[in-house]
């Protein structure tokens, strides 16, 4: 099984949006851009709003059906490990290792000389086209590397093999995911990854590092663009010669996580593909989710006063919701808007607030953040939420696919 040149995540928590976002991702094929749709979902999400990932799959083949898509396409078991992956194994296809826990955890005595003995084929050291500096390959480098990395990839081994012996050889994407950490991996960390999920045997065909700046949910990138752009290419370069090198897939490519809303770095993400002819997959899991909650705040009185509930709880809630993402939000209480201030917005206002258009002179990204995380309220709403959802499909809809479209898939390929 072989993932596409590129591939878009299209994250879906209450499952109800397949159909829109699948509609923005054809109107890229009309363009001449073949984007593979990607449904991802990730246990902690299922346990949130009480689903299971036979749901997500559900909902694709349904959306596919519907709309007469004849393309690849992928179900997500979106950062499993080995204590859920069993729970997504029947129905998905695509499975992103999440091992970036492991990150830094020691490795046995025989495991880094082994590593270690390993690379004395590589020489002394490596020219990678496209690098500033070759790569100088020292003892203390390697003890270095395989101090921090050797264990994250013995376990994503364990992950891909426990897999593989369910599903079989071939009928499977594997990704490595090393991004929830606080420091990025240089692309000489990338270097000696790729090397070791080599030697693992893990025939990955997307990798997510983390990347130098902030990636947090639902906003913009803040960082260095400059540097960004720097360390993308040297990661492009690296992977290429990953390929080439060690085996791994011809279409090894980089996974972006956090990856809507990133508008700052698409057009550089744009430009570096197509100047190496480089595929990309980009994950979106949460932006659908607010798209929801915008359309049904211009659907109506009713759609309205639930969009203000959630506000108001997530407010009431922000500690509680805000810790399992506390790695990737940073949200400035003092420019909360209060409750009593929210309740007297149009639909129009609260739209604009919570909409993520650049410049935009209502548009606030710590109302933004905080909405994003709020989705268990919502969850909690139960019938009344998803009720609201099917009564105004048509414009949530229009939300969904004007926004995946218009906003990212407009600046990640240039349309």
């Amino acid at each position: 099984m072989k993932l596409g040149k590129y591939s878009f995540g299209v994250g879906d928590r209450f499952g109800h949006q397949g159909e829109a976002q699948l509609r923005a991702l054809m109107k890229a094929n009309a363009k001449g851009i073949e984007i593979v749709p990607v449904w991802n979902k990730s246990n902690r999400e299922h346990n949130t709003i009480h689903s299971e990932p036979a749901e997500t799959r559900i909902e694709a083949d349904a959306a596919v059906k519907a709309l007469g898509w004849t393309g690849e396409y992928r179900v997500d078991a979106d950062h499993i490990n080995l204590t859920n992956v069993d729970r997504f194994v029947a129905t998905a296809d695509f499975f992103t290792l999440d091992v970036a826990t492991y990150i830094g955890n020691p490795s046995a005595t025989e495991d880094v000389e082994a590593f270690i003995s390993s690379c004395k084929a590589l020489g002394d050291e490596i020219k990678i086209d496209g690098l500033e500096e070759s790569i100088v390959i020292t003892d203390d480098l390697l003890k270095k590397v395989a101090g921090k990395f050797l264990e994250a990839v013995k376990e994503a081994g364990k992950i891909y093999r426990h897999i593989e012996s369910v599903k079989g050889k071939g009928k499977f994407i594997t990704e490595v995911s090393m991004d929830e950490v606080d420091s990025p991996q240089t692309p000489v960390d990338m270097f000696f990854i790729m090397k070791m999920i080599a030697d693992a045997g893990i025939p990955a065909q997307t990798f997510a590092p983390k990347f130098t700046g902030r990636f947090n949910k639902g906003v913009d990138y803040i960082g260095d663009s400059a540097q960004f752009a720097k360390e993308f290419e040297a990661d492009l370069m690296v992977l290429d010669y990953a390929v080439k090198h060690f085996g791994l897939p011809e279409n090894l490519k980089l996974s972006v996580h956090s990856g809507s809303d990133k508008f700052t770095i698409y057009p550089i993400m744009a430009d570096l593909i197509k100047k190496h002819d480089k595929g990309l997959h980009v994950k979106t899991a949460g932006t659908t989710w607010l798209e929801e909650v915008i359309g049904l705040s211009i659907a109506g009185e009713e759609g309205l006063k639930v969009a203000k509930d959630i506000y108001a709880k997530a407010l009431g809630r922000k500690e509680e919701l805000c810790a399992p993402y506390a790695d990737v939000i940073d949200i400035d209480d003092s420019k909360l808007p209060s409750v009593d201030e929210v309740a007297a917005w149009s639909g129009e206002k609260f739209a604009n607030t919570l909409r993520h258009i650049p410049g935009h002179a209502e548009y606030n990204p710590n109302f933004r953040q905080l909405i994003h995380v709020g989705y268990k309220v919502a969850a909690e709403l139960g019938e009344t939420y998803i009720s609201l959802l099917e009564k105004h499909s048509e414009i949530v809809g229009a939300c969904v696919e004007e926004n995946i479209y218009d906003r990212h898939l407009k600046r990640l390929f240039d349309l």
